[in-house]
Parts: C-alpha cells; sequence; structure tokens
C-alpha cells in the first residue's frame, strides 16, 4: 500500500476510485497465428515482478539450505498479529507460506483484539531475547487502544526486518552509511530496476508520494545510486511537467491512474506501487486491482514497466525473506 503512516508492515487499504479506469489487456495481434511486432515490443517492455521474486526467493532458499548445512541454524521470522482482521491474517498467512518454502522458521503469536499494550509488549521483548528469532514483524493496523509507535519502537534495532527504525532510516539518509535493513517495498522497486537493466545512476528520478511506507525511503534509496530525486506530493504545483523530465518514476500516491502518459518521457521506467480497486461489474467481487499509472497508455511510450497485480507486490515478501537471512548471516555467520 502507499498510505503515510506509522512504520511497519501494514495490511494494504484499497482505494476504490471510479475515474479513469485501467482496461483488462489485450490479446496480442495475431499475423497467422504469430505476435505482431507491436506485441512484442510492449511485451519486452513489462517488469514480470512475479518472476524476479521468484528467482530470488529461490537464491535465498538455496542460502538457507547451505546456512544449514554449515552451521546447523537457519533464520527464524516471528510475526506477532493483534485482532482477526481476515485481510491481516491473509497477508500473514502468505508470509508464513513464504517463510516455509525457504526453509525459515515462522514464529507465528496470534493475540485476541482485547489483548492489552503491556501483553504485546512483552511478546515483542521475548522475541528480541529468543536467538533463533532473527527478526520480527507486527502487523499493522494494531487494535485503536494500543501505541504503535511504542510497540514498533520496542524491536530489537537488529531484529528489525521492517527497516523502519529511526536509526536504519538515519543511516539510509546519511551518505557513507548503511542501514541494517531497508523497507521491503521501496527496497524491492530497487531491485526491480536493478534486475531489469535499468541504469540509475546519474539519472533524474521522480518519487510519485510521500509516505514513510514507500514514497520516502524510496527517494533516499534512489539518492543513495546517485539519481538526483525529485518528490512529487499532493502539493507539487506541476506534478506532470516533473514528471515528463524523468528517466525513472515510482509511483507511490495511491491514486489510481493518476500519472497519464502525458507525464511520462519516452523511454523512461516505471515502477508502480500502487493498489488501488475500481469497479468492475465483470469481476464477481465488482472490482478489480490497478495501479497509480496509466498502464496501457503508458506502455506506448515507456522503456520499462510493472504491471499491477504482478509487479511490485510479489517483492515486498521476497525482500522480507531477503532482510530475514541477512539478519540471520549477522547473528550465525561469525
Amino acid at each position: 500500500a502507499t498510505r503515510a503512516g506509522a512504520r511497519g508492515t501494514r495490511t494494504p487499504s484499497r482505494t476504490h476510485n471510479s475515474s479513469s479506469t485501467l482496461q483488462a489487456p489485450q490479446p496480442a495481434s495475431t499475423m497467422g497465428g504469430r505476435p505482431s511486432k507491436q506485441s512484442k515490443d510492449n511485451a519486452s517492455k513489462i517488469i514480470d515482478g512475479k518472476a524476479i521474486a521468484g528467482a530470488i526467493r529461490l537464491e535465498i532458499t538455496a542460502e538457507v539450505a547451505a546456512m544449514k548445512e554449515k552451521y546447523g541454524q537457519v533464520p527464524g521470522l516471528a510475526v506477532v498479529i493483534v485482532g482477526s482482521r481476515p485481510d491481516s491474517q491473509t497477508y500473514v498467512r502468505m508470509k508464513r507460506k513464504a517463510c516455509d518454502e525457504a526453509g525459515i522458521v515462522s514464529f507465528h503469536n496470534e493475540m485476541p483484539e482485547s489483548a492489552t499494550e503491556e501483553e504485546v509488549l512483552k511478546v515483542v521483548s521475548d522475541f528480541n531475547a529468543n536467538p533463533a528469532c532473527h527478526g520480527i514483524l507486527v502487523q499493522l493496523p494494531l487494535p485503536k487502544h494500543m501505541n504503535e509507535e511504542k510497540i514498533l519502537g520496542a524491536i530489537s534495532l537488529g531484529k528489525d526486518v521492517d527497516g523502519f527504525h529511526p536509526l536504519n532510516i538515519g543511516a539510509l539518509c546519511m551518505k557513507g552509511h548503511e542501514p541494517l535493513f531497508m523497507p521491503c517495498t521501496p527496497k524491492g522497486c530497487i531491485v526491480l530496476l536493478e534486475r531489469s537493466g535499468v541504469e540509475l545512476k546519474g539519472k533524474n528520478a521522480v518519487v510519485v508520494g510521500r509516505s514513510n511506507i514507500v514514497g520516502m525511503p524510496a527517494a533516499l534509496m534512489l539518492m543513495k545510486k546517485d539519481c538526483t530525486v525529485t518528490v512529487v506530493h499532493s502539493r507539487t504545483a506541476n506534478p506532470e511537467e516533473i514528471c515528463r523530465k524523468a528517466d525513472i518514476i515510482i509511483a507511490a500516491a495511491g491514486s489510481a491512474h493518476m500519472v497519464k502518459k502525458s507525464w511520462i518521457k519516452r523511454g523512461a521506467a516505471i515502477i508502480d506501487v500502487g493498489t488501488n480497486s475500481v469497479p468492475d461489474a465483470s469481476k464477481k467481487t465488482g472490482y478489480r486491482l490497478t495501479g497509480d499509472v496509466d498502464f496501457d497508455e503508458a506502455l506506448k511510450v515507456c522503456g520499462k514497466i510493472t504491471p499491477v497485480p504482478g509487479g511490485v507486490g510479489p517483492m515486498t515478501i521476497a525482500m522480507l525473506l531477503s532482510n530475514t537471512l541477512d539478519s540471520a548471516k549477522r547473528f550465525i555467520v561469525k
């Protein structure tokens, strides 16, 4: 999700928007059963986040197996969930399944909505002290009677695999310093660009959105990669003009189809973090997911682009596993 808020892994919220809607991908035009040149060109522009995330997860699985063979230990990730929100339950199940597939031990503590803040802090403290646990994740949102910042701030810096601890963000801001962990979704955006062969050094990059979860850390990471970075936000006077000069756009505003074809420089690389639901009577749910970029129109001018879904989404869990593995290496590999 792309909304601003307290640090931590937050269950994405979907923005219902009845403005211009993404058209379903059309079949490639064919001649004699073969795709046209235009359809091939368009296909080559699409950054397959699902495939890249899958490759990364296979690499992590191999590293975990090697760690187990050499040291007799594997990474451990603790997930704390308070309450019974169906969407939070779904995301936690996905994370646990990803851990199981990678050979990472998954610790799970599910607490009732009526749990006290002190009880949750005790659970976090116990995971901090558990040597088999190398990463701690608190699923957000927490119940209203709890102070999210206090609970998230109780997570040990060395186990803060979400990467939002003030010291991690501070290191991200400073030249010559490296954070222990980087936030998973923006880290995934950078990895998608790099693995797709997009040159970052010296390029003009625009981040649309300034949330604590994606926009701001993404801008800091791009600066670390020697990009010249501009952040476009709700008070920016001329967003279209600014975006049109960008070699790279990371769209993370949470506004369906905000970025139009006219905003995009020919050949630009676009990472679409937006996850918005728009009405669609053809779907059983009555809606479908779309991004912050007008995908079909952008495809006509961009050099590279991520789809929604299937772009950034799969990378978030892959980066969570990556951060957990990195943490385990610090604890296990001496």
